[in-house]
């Protein structure tokens, strides 16, 4: 690993050489800072390149610390609580003389039986799948609801809106008009839905991130930017509380 001084602060990064015409730096939270650069690129005008650089890459690590990354893994016992459009309500779980899962909400708790016979970690397994399909059922119905509306603010239709596993996305607008929405945003608040799927919806009328696109998101969400701060710095947790 390679690394230069910027003021007072040591910045490493990992050096990659490659065939391309130009460098790339890329800066994430499992990779740290990565340069991706010409086979042919002299040593010292590529440090002069991340030195120009360095004030952007700073920035980025710093904003990188504020990155929520705590993970508590989720055990299914009774007394824990599960995340739902940004609220958290608590598990009940009853061990009682059954052949299979029943999982449910209700009355404002999330309700399991399980087999009385049954290991925890078979319980945590199992319901940790029907937590999912959970989310995906009834999730879904409020992500449409909130689509629909937006829809109608918009002018626009999809010509389809589906939950998806997206692990390095929120959502995603094809070519072809369909929306794909990372199944996971229904952990998240409602503002935070919104603004994914307002922002989705904008692509079809605007396909890149250009002032005129994030004018329209503003024009139908006024207050997009603390929903875009939330994911940022909490989407890490929520992204990875379910592999």
């Amino acid at each position: 690993m390679s690394y230069i001084t910027y003021g007072t602060t040591t910045i490493h990064y990992c050096h990659y050489k490659q065939t391309r015409k130009d460098v790339k730096i890329s800066i994430d939270l499992v990779n740290g800072v990565e340069v991706f650069a010409p086979e042919s690129i002299d040593e010292a005008k590529l440090v002069q390149i991340i030195k120009r650089k360095a004030p952007w890459i700073s920035q980025k690590l710093l904003e990188l610390n504020e990155v929520n990354t705590t993970v508590q893994p989720k055990e299914f016992v009774s007394g824990e609580k599960l995340p739902y459009l940004g609220r958290y309500y608590r598990l009940k779980v009853y061990k009682e003389p059954v052949p299979n899962t029943s999982f449910q909400f209700k009355q404002g708790r999330f309700i399991a039986t399980v087999p009385r016979e049954w290991s925890q970690e078979r319980i945590q397994h199992q319901l940790e799948q029907k937590l999912i399909e959970w989310y995906r059922q009834y999730g879904f119905k409020k992500i449409n609801e909130r689509a629909k509306e937006y829809q109608s603010m918009l002018g626009v239709k999809p010509r389809s809106l589906q939950l998806k596993t997206q692990h390095k996305r929120w959502g995603t607008c094809t070519p072809n008009g369909d929306i794909y929405l990372n199944w996971r945003i229904v952990m998240a608040p409602l503002r935070v839905i919104d603004y994914i799927i307002v922002h989705e919806l904008a692509h079809l009328i605007v396909p890149e991130h250009n002032d005129k696109f994030w004018r329209l998101v503003r024009t139908n969400l006024p207050h997009y930017k603390e929903a875009k701060e939330w994911l940022r710095v909490n989407g890490y947790s929520v992204a990875n509380l379910f592999i």
